[in-house]
């Protein structure tokens, strides 16, 4: 008996350490080798994306795989459910207690604020493939109200507040539909995110095409002193150009997979300031954290530091998954047209978990202290007549809380390392575009387009 009580907390201990990709391994290994289908029956077979909790992923990861199915009026059924979640998402008491006594992996996910923006993405991509304009153009105005929710939540953070790669989205959308008004405004917009930030924007430079369209937009309303402004800001010459006979095509590709979450441990002490103010500090002195007092039910007076030396705290970090194309371009009538990044995932992953660390690494810790404090009043006192028994609490509490202590490795995994675009003129009537993908080993991949006058958009994706 005695042993097999030593063998469950080590049993426990290494279940715990599975993160959410290891419990989707199989749904994940088939999305590497593009098998779709498959991909998408094991998603109803994964028990842990049956959970209540993980509900908004189940939606996530079945909305992308119905898109790459070509199933899109289901997919965007998919998105529109998780945006429902999204948007009625409250945290609950009960949310707050699995949260405190056990870890975060146990609350509900309600998403990162670029995998949000990214239901837009698929959402608007999946009207233009069904031919609903109109329900695109919705989409479009959404992801303005999108950008005003996250400026709201960040105003006082230096923080990811804006999203440069919906509003491109949300200009081509616009003109598509005729409205080069709104398209001329989204492609500011999002110019004016990257030249605030030295012309990049998250891992991503600000786009020539851009550039074209917004001076190009700009022209075609007549707004010459915003043309001449932006000629001067971009250090260019707009030259007009008569419109191509068959439109434009609008291609995204998107390239590898979004990074996973890993689990690293931190190593705390909990100390107090000549003023009473509680702070962990770790070994390296490289943190000073304020203690939470409004995420728990304590007061200063709670806590006695004798009682509460050092925690372990396990917290989320990214794993980059290597891409295996590094870069593309496609080929139309004897001319090459390259891809140009225009939203880098992985490394908006990177920093946003980066920018949030201090205030949710203070969250964790504060969390700890609630339970270390629980494991501290189960002790024996001294002369307990039922010592025997509190301390097996006590010793149960301990185990628990070092088994239970878990970061929350969960996020989209669906999602793509990198999305590229480029922009091509098409003749009228039938155009092959050859697309040309280059790696270790190179792939083409033929891409049809009818010319009708109009812009058009299309993806291709490439997740290995």
């Amino acid at each position: 008996m005695i042993r097999a009580l030593a063998v469950a907390p080590l049993m426990l201990f290494l279940f715990s350490c599975a993160t959410y990709n290891n419990r989707i391994g199989n749904y994940y290994n088939q999305v590497r080798q593009n098998n779709y289908e498959q991909a998408d029956a094991a998603l109803d077979r994964s028990k842990i994306l049956q959970a209540k909790r993980n509900r908004l992923l189940y939606l996530f990861e079945k909305g992308k795989m119905t898109h790459l199915l070509k199933q899109y009026d289901s997919s965007n059924n998919y998105f529109n459910q998780a945006d429902l979640f999204m948007e009625d998402a409250r945290t609950t008491a009960g949310d707050v207690a699995v949260g405190t006594l056990l870890n975060p992996m146990m609350q509900t996910y309600k998403g990162e604020d670029f995998e949000k923006f990214m239901v837009h993405y698929y959402k608007a991509l999946n009207y233009l493939y069904l031919g609903k304009t109109d329900e695109a153009l919705v989409e479009a105005r959404r992801i303005t109200l999108q950008s005003y929710s996250l400026q709201d939540k960040t105003k006082k953070e230096n923080r990811y507040s804006d999203d440069a790669f919906s509003l491109m989205l949300q200009g081509i959308i616009y003109e598509k539909g005729g409205d080069l008004n709104n398209a001329f405004i989204s492609y500011r917009n999002a110019a004016d995110i990257y030249l605030k930030n030295n012309n990049s924007y998250y891992g991503v430079a600000l786009p020539d095409q851009l550039k074209n369209d917004l001076l190009r937009t700009a022209a075609q309303n007549g707004f010459t002193d915003e043309l001449g402004r932006y000629e001067k800001l971009f250090n260019m010459t707009y030259k007009p150009a008569p419109p191509a006979e068959g439109g434009d095509l609008v291609l995204f590709w998107e390239n590898g997979l979004a990074p996973v979450k890993e689990e690293q441990n931190f190593f705390f002490a909990l100390t107090k300031d000549g003023l009473g103010n509680f702070a962990f500090v770790d070994a390296t002195g490289s943190f000073n954290i304020p203690f939470n007092f409004s995420s728990t039910n304590l007061q200063s007076s709670d806590i006695k530091l004798d009682d509460l030396r050092s925690f372990r705290v396990a917290f989320p970090k990214y794993q980059e998954q290597p891409v295996f194309f590094k870069g593309g371009s496609l080929k139309l009538n004897g001319h090459q047209f390259d891809f140009e990044k225009a939203e880098n995932i992985n490394a908006l992953a990177f920093a946003t978990l980066k920018e949030r660390f201090l205030k949710e690494m203070s969250v964790a810790l504060s969390r700890l202290v609630v339970k270390k404090l629980a494991e501290m009043a189960a002790r024996p006192k001294e002369n307990d007549k039922n010592k025997d028994t509190r301390e097996a609490i006590a010793m149960a509490l301990q185990v628990f809380n070092f088994v239970s202590e878990k970061a929350d490795t969960r996020n989209w995994q669906s999602l793509p390392h990198t999305i590229y675009y480029t922009r091509v003129p098409l003749q009228r009537g039938t155009n092959v575009l050859q697309v040309t993908l280059n790696g270790p080993s190179s792939q083409t991949v033929n891409v049809v387009a009818e010319g009708n006058g109009r812009v058009q958009v299309q993806n291709i994706c490439t997740l290995k």
